[in-house]
This record gives C-alpha cells, sequence and structure tokens, in this order.
C-alpha cells in the first residue's frame, strides 16, 4: 500500500514539473520563441525559457 502512495506522489511530481514550459524545445512545440528581453508588441510572454529573464513568446 505504501508502495502505491510512493508511485501516486512521483507521478504528480513528474506531471507539475512537465506542466511548465522549460526550454526553447517545449516553447517551440507550443508556438513561441525564446527571447531575453521583453515580448514585442505583437506578442505575448506564455512561459518562460531556461531561466527567469528568458521568455518564451508567441504571437496573437
Amino acid at each position: 500500500m505504501r508502495l502505491h502512495h510512493l508511485l501516486l506522489a512521483l507521478l504528480f511530481l513528474v506531471l507539475s514539473a512537465a506542466s511548465g514550459i522549460s526550454g526553447p524545445l517545449s516553447c517551440g512545440r507550443n508556438g513561441g520563441v525564446c527571447i531575453p528581453i521583453r515580448c514585442p508588441v505583437p506578442m505575448r510572454q506564455i512561459g518562460t525559457c531556461f531561466r527567469r529573464p528568458v521568455k518564451c513568446c508567441r504571437s496573437w
């Protein structure tokens, strides 16, 4: 029974980590581009790439 709880916690951890955009490949799959500054006017931020200052931007 304890093994089930451990597997459930591990599954939750993996799914929660995979839900955010964390790299250029994930950003590209979501139709975005990694930009180190603010997103240009026709684009909006949909997440981050690698570190906090690098933004994943996508057109409206």
